[in-house]
């Protein structure tokens, strides 16, 4: 019987191992087909790289005047998107150097990276952010979340494959240099030229161009402008790179390697001030977009010209000083500067700022302000009264109050000299608009919007005072009455069960002139004869008509003190309103937003505002505003709107040296606003001075006094280059030689007529008779007539 052999060793050992290489590589097949179906199942999940196609990075608002003057960017990102081609070479170098040597090489994913990523994990636990190509930043910036585990890392993978196979190096370069967040709130490489060194893309020299390359790794911490040491670390790191790789040559590399950094917060880069309509305009996308507006890089061109917003401005701070100067320097006892301190914390509001005295001469005050230049203040520009109350020693006196190192306010006049000022305690309003379409030329709310962001001009609630009256004598004309009617300028009681005492109005004057015409009355601005105006044609009347000029029912109170304007309007809305007078009887809506663009140009919204046309016979409106008064009321109003200037309370604005200039002044109980709103053909106005708690302005502090030099003063500028447009009546409009005592016709041969305007319809028709009492003699009341009571 053959004895069986045991199988030799070698035998057991081969068949082991063909037994564990079958076993491992069935493994690996299945792990190959698990991993290929897991993959298959993952790219279902991959978002669609086509997006990368039309991308819509987030830029912010940018809002710029008539004139394309930057003056408002909102939004949380700063971006400015670029094309490839925009970038320099060297740039796009350091970028390689710091981020991605290989990347126009590599497939979207740099093995090796992943590789040395992989072994970092494996050896310390930690996860490293080397190993992403620019390609694969690209897909988890644009397609990914923001979300650190293995499976985004490997949908970056993926994604990165994709985009490789579909857009070319430089596109994919693009997205990302335009991407990528570079702190400061900057996004994008031209935008970080711009964040940390005010610079376009081909004025970087090398050492910022790596600068800048060197933050996307991170942001916060390569921070040149908070963190001044890791950041140049970081850029030498990145020049060293550039050398290493032939990008630059040795001696580049050493210059720019021994060049300091000159990061630095930039100033902003906003070309015009014009806050109030920036924030306008802001506040208007807002309600059109939602939070959107502040990412779409909309392009916003409103209505305002720079040049009348300036001049708006100025005449308003202007007006703001001369209330001031009128009633006493209150900058004492001066607060005294620190020797020491730095000159920066001087402040500045409006068009004044602080300075330091530093000596005083026989020639004034020597100055210094917050830049560290020397200003004079001659001591003729020292106007206050209460440092020189009428004392023949003025220098000895105005010496004795000023100090060295004392910190004063000083503001530059009109002829360039520096004076003594003060920031007003008073605020002022001013608003303008075109009568021909409502767009908005000029809006002021404050002396300084960084003082006080609320807009005076479009959002306060002051009474219009006088200033409502043309919109009560509108309505009397319409009821018959004529520029010559005879109305009683007598005391009158009004009784109202709803007060305590009956209500005795009285005119500013105190004065009373008895039976007086419409146009003087108005000329005059006389109270009582608008009461009693309002009492003939009735409240309901005077609603309707004020309603059709655009004020709401909410602003006007159902009493006769409604003649007195004691309803509520801001600037904007009064200017609104005289803009139907000005246009010949339609009513416009203000606009401010003219045209809003998308980041690439393409016009989204164009302004089609109703509008009044010069000459309709040739050129009818395409969307023609409605007519609201007519042709004839609106000519007589013109007539006697422009007689407040020629002889009225506005007469101080005949230094303009224009005929076509109309208006009415407007006071209110004890002075608390005064305003003027006025008008020419081209232009609607309104300026408004007062306190914000309303308290007085002062005695004799009337709009005339306190308003109209704001108006006039922008004026000056508004007109510069207008010419006058001859003031025609229209068909229906005749003009009659009248006794003005009564308003009948008189005979041409007595001198003592006037000629007056009517309407077709309303002209007298009979002869006035002899011996009527002389007009404007102060009337002489007795006790019974004072009695007189409206009802």
């Amino acid at each position: 019987m053959p004895i069986k052999k045991d199988p030799k060793p070698k035998g057991l050992i081969k068949t082991l191992f063909k037994w564990l290489f079958f076993v491992f590589f069935t493994l690996c097949l299945g792990l190959a087909a698990a991993s290929y179906f897991f993959i298959i199942e993952l790219s279902k999940e991959l978002p669609d790289i086509s997006k990368l196609e039309n991308v819509q990075y987030q830029t912010p608002l940018s809002i710029f005047t008539a004139d394309k003057l930057l003056i408002g960017q909102y939004g949380e990102k700063r971006r400015v998107p670029i094309t490839i081609n925009e970038v320099p070479r060297q740039q796009i170098q350091a970028f390689l150097a710091a981020e991605d040597e290989r990347f126009y090489t590599h497939p979207g994913v740099d093995y090796k990276g992943l590789l040395r990523a992989a072994n970092q994990f494996l050896s310390t636990g930690k996860k490293s952010q080397g190993g992403s190509t620019i390609t694969m930043q690209v897909a988890r910036n644009f397609l990914l979340s923001k979300e650190k585990t293995f499976l985004r890392k490997l949908k970056e993978i993926l994604l990165a494959f994709q985009i490789e196979q579909r857009y070319s190096k430089d596109q994919i370069l693009e997205l990302y240099l335009n991407k990528i967040y570079m702190g400061q709130r900057a996004y994008g490489l031209a935008a970080a030229a711009q964040t940390y060194y005010g610079k376009n893309l081909d004025e970087l020299t090398l050492h910022q161009q790596a600068m800048i390359a060197g933050l996307p790794k991170a942001p916060s911490v390569y921070n040149p402008i908070v963190n001044a040491e890791r950041a140049l670390e970081r850029r030498n790191y990145v020049l060293r790179r550039m050398l290493t790789l032939n990008f630059i040559d040795s001696s580049t590399y050493q210059q720019a390697l021994n060049t300091p950094d000159d990061s630095s917060i930039q100033p902003s880069n906003i070309e015009f001030n014009a806050p109030f309509i920036a924030e306008m305009a802001r506040q208007e996308l807002l309600d059109k977009y939602g939070e959107e507006a502040y990412t779409l890089g909309l392009r916003v061109y409103t209505t305002v010209p720079s040049s009348l917003q300036t001049a708006s401005d100025h005449a308003l701070q202007s007006a703001l000083h001369l209330y001031e100067e009128r009633h006493g320097y209150q900058g004492l006892p001066h607060k005294k500067f620190k020797p020491g301190s730095p000159l920066g914390s001087l402040a500045a509001l409006g068009d004044c700022q602080q300075a330091v005295v530093s000596n005083l001469s026989s020639a004034g005050l020597i100055t210094t302000i917050a830049d560290g230049s020397t200003l004079l203040i001659p001591w003729h520009n020292i106007p206050w009264k209460t440092l020189v109350p009428n004392n023949p020693h003025a220098k000895t006196l105005q010496s004795s109050v000023f100090k060295t190192n004392d910190i004063i306010w000083i503001r530059q006049l009109n002829d360039r000299s520096w004076a003594l000022s003060q920031v007003p305690t008073a605020e002022g309003a001013f608003a303008a608009i075109n009568p021909y379409n409502g767009a908005i030329l000029a809006i002021s709310g404050s002396f300084d919007y960084y003082r006080s962001r609320f807009n005076r001009a479009t959002q306060s609630k002051r009474q219009p005072g006088s200033g409502f009256k043309p919109f009560i004598y509108t309505a009397a004309l319409e009821k018959g009455f004529t520029p010559a009617s005879i109305i009683n300028d007598a005391p009158i009681v009004i009784e109202d069960p709803s007060l305590e005492n009956d209500w005795r109005p009285e005119n500013y004057t105190r004065r009373y002139l008895g039976p007086i015409p419409l146009r003087n009355a108005l000329r005059q601005s006389i109270n009582l004869v608008s009461i009693r105006l309002l009492r003939d044609i009735g409240i309901p009347a005077a609603l309707e008509t004020a309603m059709r000029f655009g004020f709401t029912r909410e602003q006007l109170p159902t009493t006769l003190s409604l003649a007195l304007g004691s309803g509520n309007a801001p600037p904007l809305k009064m200017a609104t309103a005289y803009a139907v007078f000005a246009n010949g009887g339609f009513s416009v809506k203000p606009y401010l937003i003219e045209r809003i663009e998308d980041h690439s140009g393409t016009v989204l919204f164009q302004a089609t505002p109703e509008a009044v046309c010069g000459d309709c016979e040739n050129q009818p409106a395409a969307n023609p505003a409605q007519r609201v008064i007519s042709p004839q009321i609106s000519f007589l109003m013109n007539s006697l709107l422009r007689d407040v200037v020629d002889r009225g309370t506005a007469t101080q604005a005949k230094e303009l040296g224009r005929t076509d200039l109309a208006g009415k002044t407007g006071t209110t109980n004890d002075q608390r606003d005064a305003w003027f709103n006025g008008f020419t053909p081209d232009i609607a106005a309104s300026a408004w001075v007062g306190f914000d708690n309303s308290q007085s302005l002062g005695k004799g502090e009337t709009g005339g006094k306190a308003a109209l030099p704001m108006w006039i003063e922008f004026m000056k500028t508004a007109l510069a280059n207008t010419p006058e447009k001859p003031f025609t009546p229209p068909e229906g409009i005749v003009q009659a030689y009248i006794n003005p005592s009564d308003g009948l016709l008189l005979d041409p041969s007595n001198k003592s007529g006037i000629q007056e305007y009517f309407t077709a319809d309303t002209a007298p028709k009979r002869y006035s008779q002899p011996k009527e009492p002389e007009l404007d003699d102060e009337y002489e009341l007795n006790e019974e007539f004072i009695q007189e009571a409206l009802f």
